[in-house]
C-alpha cells in the first residue's frame, strides 16, 4: 500500500519545499537586491527610525502639519488591516454629515481661509489609506501651517512646490503630494 502512496507523498514534499520555501526565499532575495525600499514597505526614516510608510496615510491633526485625506477605515483611521471605502453614496446622509463636519473642522482651524475647499480634504479615498493629497489641497493649507509654525507663507509654498510629484510616466494619475514626506521635510526646515 505504501508503494501506491509513495509518489504522492514525494510529490507533496517536493512541491511544499519548492513553493513554500525555495520560491519565497528566491523572490525575497531578488526583491531585496533589486528594490530594497519597496521590499521593506517604502519606509520613511528619520534619525535612524521609521516614521511611517510612503504608501499608507497617517492622521495629522496639528495646525502646524499638513492634513491628510480623511480615512474611512475602522476602528481607527488609516488602519491597513481594514482597507476599504465607506461605500456611502453621494446622497447618503451619513456621508453628507461627515463632509459637513470635515468642512467645519477646516474652517475652525483656519477661519480666515475663504478659498474653495478641495474635495480630497473632505472625502475619503477608495482604500481609506491614501497617503497623497492634491497640490490644491496642500496649497489650501499653506496659510494655516505657516501661521502655526511661525514661517512665511512663501517658504511653506516653496516647500509644497518642491514635493509635487508629477503624473506617473507623464500620463497616469494626477499630480500629487505625499503628506508624510511633506510633513517630514517641514519638520526639518
Amino acid at each position: 500500500m505504501f508503494k501506491e502512496f509513495r509518489p504522492a507523498i514525494i510529490g507533496f514534499v517536493l512541491l511544499t519545499l519548492l513553493t513554500g520555501i525555495v520560491y519565497p526565499l528566491v523572490l525575497t532575495g531578488l526583491s531585496q537586491l533589486l528594490m530594497p525600499s519597496s521590499a521593506n514597505g517604502s519606509l520613511l526614516m528619520k534619525d535612524g527610525r521609521a516614521v511611517g510608510s510612503a504608501l499608507i496615510g497617517q492622521p495629522f491633526g496639528n495646525a502646524g502639519d499638513f492634513w491628510s485625506r480623511p480615512s474611512a477605515t475602522a476602528p481607527m483611521p488609516y488602519n491597513p488591516t481594514a482597507s476599504g471605502g465607506s461605500n456611502l453614496g453621494p446622497t447618503n446622509p451619513a456621508l453628507i454629515d461627515a463632509v459637513k463636519t470635515r468642512i467645519q473642522a477646516l474652517h475652525a482651524a483656519d477661519p480666515d481661509n475663504h478659498a474653495p475647499i478641495p474635495v480630497d480634504l473632505v472625502t475619503a479615498s477608495g482604500s481609506g489609506l491614501d497617503p497623497d493629497i492634491s497640490p490644491a489641497a496642500a496649497f489650501y493649507q499653506v496659510a494655516r501651517v505657516a501661521k502655526a509654525r511661525n514661517m512665511s507663507a512663501a517658504a511653506v509654498r516653496r516647500l509644497v512646490e518642491q514635493h509635487i510629484q508629477p503624473r506617473q510616466f507623464g500620463i497616469l494619475g494626477e499630480p500629487r503630494i505625499n503628506v508624510l514626506e511633506l510633513n517630514s521635510a517641514l519638520a526639518s526646515y
